[in-house]
């Protein structure tokens, strides 16, 4: 995982601007309240499908980064399969450091 992305990540949980797990996750894309959502790449072929196929619906980017280890640790929790960024200003921030 980026440096730059991992302190990114940090500074949105600790700002309260990322949200965790799938269901959470999937209740603030259906309020349109997620401007990125970020996947572990370890994360279940279904689960992939799923938050593809609701970003695409909803026009919100994902990408895939780290393990669900490194996602977790990163946030300060548990492992994470998925966390979204509700914040706009972040959301552009993490998107620059992908490739």
């Amino acid at each position: 995982m980026n440096l730059k992305i991992k302190n990114l990540l940090t500074l949105a949980a600790k700002s309260g601007n990322l949200v965790s797990g799938d269901g959470i996750c999937i209740n603030y894309l259906k309020k349109d309240a997620v401007r990125l959502v970020i996947l572990a790449e370890d994360a279940s072929e279904n689960t992939k499908k799923k938050f593809e196929d609701k970003t695409s619906y909803r026009n919100v980017p994902i990408r895939y980064c780290g393990n669900k280890e490194q996602l977790g640790n990163t946030i300060g929790k548990s492992s994470r399969t998925i966390i979204a960024i509700t914040d706009k200003g972040f959301a552009e921030s993490i998107l620059k450091h992908f490739n």
